[in-house]
């Protein structure tokens, strides 16, 4: 596959305790991003956070929170990436969580795969 240039940057914030069924949303995800077969998907754990529910999240041992922040990031060409876009909130309706989808410009500069 190739990808340079103009492309597009999905981000999905959810948290690490949503799940479809038995699975990870974040992980539910990303497989569906590589079954669809976009270009590349990064999931990212963060230490600290707060969205709609003004919740705040954190990694702090006094806090213990067992539900930390995940970002799942997705990039590929714009119709790719609008493709998957009903599939990715779908995904978010069937954990039945809250979530932020936000895209972005991205100008890939590299992308090749590395040794096999």
């Amino acid at each position: 596959m190739e990808l340079n240039g103009d492309s597009k940057l999905l981000r999905i914030f959810i948290g690490e305790n949503d799940k479809i069924g038995h699975q990870c949303l974040y992980e539910a995800i990303l497989r569906a991003a590589k079954e669809n077969g976009l270009a590349g998907c990064t999931v990212l754990r963060g230490i600290m956070s707060y969205g709609a529910s003004s919740r705040v999240h954190t990694a702090r041992l006094i806090d213990i929170s067992q539900d930390l922040p995940i970002i799942v990031e997705i990039i590929d060409k714009e119709e790719k990436i609008n493709a998957f876009l009903d599939i990715a909130g779908g995904l978010l309706e069937k954990a039945a969580c809250g979530g932020l989808i936000t895209i972005e410009k991205a100008g890939v500069l590299y992308y090749k795969p590395g040794p096999k």
